[in-house]
């Protein structure tokens, strides 16, 4: 779930096209020092959808926001419901070709920072990429609000699977927040578990909309960004703050930016090329064009 402040931006104006000469990305990886900054985009050969470009949920899905959580157990009921049903989608998924080329890059030595990623789904970790920084934190943790205290999530998931035997609705979608669209009705009668160490409050353990980013993970990105040779976006829209501050850091201090993304990004500008092909497509290709072995 990508849990922070959304902002309503859509491309206005003149932006530099997108192309699909993969050069400029090919020299920047054989070049090496290369920090990859991730998307939801790059999951999406996953089957885990967008909010954002084509089929982007954003129009018909409200993500939970930080302050409802915390001040309202009907909407901690729901939320739970509808990720407990979810988080069978996100279990099921498997890195795709483009988690897999970022990976290559890092075991060739070419990622200079490794990867930052705004996503919560624990792809990148899954297909063998090291160095991973979860800006907005992962799925497969649960914190308490109470006692701090912090488990996998698959140990939440067997608890509330026996306190709720049967449940099993059919939902209209699956979020890329890992939350399912249920009505209330499908969610009545949820039994939501606690903290085993205090009886809190549980959470899972990502920035939330309303919630913000920990500064010391900001910092780890914006240290990672002034060593970095160049910056390669895959798979984001830049519309939040969240992931467009790095990318504004890099231009700011002459660092090439290279983005692979489909549709245009709040990025463009500051962009030495945007890519508009498919991710896995693209960096296979990258991959094959600077002798990495994407296996």
């Amino acid at each position: 779930m990508r849990m922070r402040p959304t902002l309503s931006w859509t491309p206005t104006g003149e932006l530099p096209p997108g192309t699909t000469d993969l050069e400029p990305v090919v020299d920047a990886v054989r070049a090496g020092g290369v920090l990859v900054l991730s998307g939801a985009g790059i999951s999406t050969e996953s089957g885990i959808p967008d909010y954002r470009g084509e089929g982007g949920s954003l129009s018909r899905h409200t993500p939970m926001t930080y302050q409802d959580f915390t001040g309202d157990a009907r909407a901690r009921r729901r939320y739970w419901a509808r990720s407990h049903l979810g988080w069978r989608t996100f279990g099921r998924a498997r890195p795709n070709d483009g988690h897999r080329a970022v990976a290559a890059f890092g075991r060739a030595g070419l990622l200079g920072g490794g990867v930052i990623t705004q996503n919560v789904d624990g792809l990148h970790q899954a297909a063998g990429s090291e160095d991973v920084v979860e800006l907005h934190g992962g799925l497969d943790r649960v914190v308490c609000l109470d006692c701090g205290d912090t488990s996998p999530r698959r140990e939440l998931a067997r608890r509330l699977e026996e306190a709720n035997p049967g449940f099993d609705p059919v939902p209209a979608a699956i979020n890329p927040d890992g939350d399912a669209d249920l009505t209330d009705e499908q969610v009545a009668g949820f039994h939501v578990m606690p903290c085993v160490v205090c009886g809190g409050v549980l959470k899972p353990d990502v920035v939330f909309f309303g919630e913000t980013v920990p500064a010391e993970r900001v910092e780890r990105c914006r240290e990672l960004v002034r060593g970095a040779a160049s910056v390669l976006v895959l798979g984001s829209s830049l519309t939040v703050m969240s992931g467009l501050r790095f990318v504004r850091q890099a231009a700011q201090a002459g660092t090439p930016v290279l983005i692979v993304n489909r549709d245009p990004t709040r990025g463009d500008t500051l962009a030495a090329a945007r890519v508009a092909l498919p991710l896995g497509e693209a960096l296979t290709s990258v991959a094959e064009r600077v002798g990495v072995d994407v296996g």
